[in-house]
């Protein structure tokens, strides 16, 4: 006859559905029965998600507790697994840890399955603060506050710090929470604001800090900053108005030392001509001298004859005028 055996399947299909928050331990259940059938107890634990689809992420087979070395440890049982605990926990949940996990239990022909739907609750990511609108007395401003990640439905909630505490929470328009709008505002209305931003994980918090003005402070700041700048823009213009005199001046110094020595070179250059000989030279100066030493005897033998014959004009010229 032919042998026939039979699988039972025992547990629940509808899965229990766990909310964790991200960095923080979450611990999976699975109870089972099939512990004390005998000695082929084999369980399983596999997780199904978007990033890595269906893997087994701890097992025990054989005697030995096998885990996946990609999860670096993060997975371990907790109790004793062998008399029917087989829940694990889980180490510093991350966002992408969240899905579908299966416990499957197998022993002498008997299996216990269990499901766990995991969820994440991520908090909200450090929220940005700011200020839009001109701070003067009188204007109109709004202070923005901004998570760019979290678990939905993130709130917000603004207050104003005065007298050292902070108010109520403060209206803001309806649709728009990140945002309060100040109308008319007045000096009243100056100081710290906090925004508050908050989901299931938890809360984070920012400040925007509002310091109106009125308009003739404002008029005497705006006058103090442009004479602060036409200042420095003077100073740096004087600075270089004096190093380009400074520059011009070595300039044409250097230029009128330059004709200096070109006009002391040039009579060196003029006394040694090329082709000139220092005996033609010497013979020329000679004769030259000589030539002005005869002219000169000349001059000086005509200059003696007119002075001696001066006295003798003037000595009948006298006698004339005795007689």
């Amino acid at each position: 006859m032919a042998e026939i055996r039979l699988c039972f399947v025992v547990g629940t299909f509808a899965p229990t559905v766990i909310e964790s928050i991200s960095e923080e331990n979450a611990t999976l259940p699975c109870q089972h029965k099939l512990g004390l059938l005998g000695n082929n107890l084999d369980i399983e634990w596999l997780s199904n998600n978007s990033d890595h689809g269906q893997k087994v992420i701890l097992s025990y087979s054989g005697g030995q507790v096998y885990e996946n070395r990609e999860l670096k440890g993060r997975y371990s049982f907790v109790a004793d697994f062998l008399t029917g605990d087989a829940t694990i926990f889980i180490r510093s949940l991350e966002p992408n840890d969240a899905g579908l996990y299966t416990c499957k239990v197998k022993n002498a022909g008997q299996y216990a399955w269990s499901h766990v739907i995991l969820k994440i609750l991520v908090k909200p990511s450090e929220p940005d603060c700011w200020i839009e609108g001109e701070q003067i007395v009188g204007r109109n401003v709004t202070l923005h506050c901004k998570s760019s990640a979290g678990s939905l439905p993130m709130k917000y909630y603004w207050q104003h710090l005065k007298h050292q505490e902070y108010s109520g929470y403060l209206p803001t328009r309806p649709g728009s929470p990140q945002q309060l709008f100040l109308q008319n505002v007045s000096k009243a209305d100056n100081g710290s604001y906090r925004c508050i931003v908050s989901n299931q994980a938890g809360s984070r918090i920012c400040y925007a800090y509002l310091t109106a003005q009125t308009p003739t402070n404002v008029a005497f700041l705006v006058g103090i900053i442009c004479g602060s700048i036409g200042g420095v823009l003077f100073l740096v213009l004087l600075c270089w108005y004096l190093f380009r005199k400074k520059e011009l001046k070595k300039r044409e110094e250097d230029e009128f030392l330059n004709e200096i020595r070109e006009d002391a070179e040039a009579p060196k250059a003029r006394l040694m001509k090329p082709g000139s000989s220092s005996s033609g030279s010497r013979s020329s100066r000679s004769g030259s001298s000589s030539t002005r030493s005869t002219t000169n005897s000349a001059s000086r033998s005509q200059r003696t004859l007119s002075t001696q014959e001066a006295p003798h004009g003037d000595s009948r010229h006298h006698c004339l005028e005795q007689i």
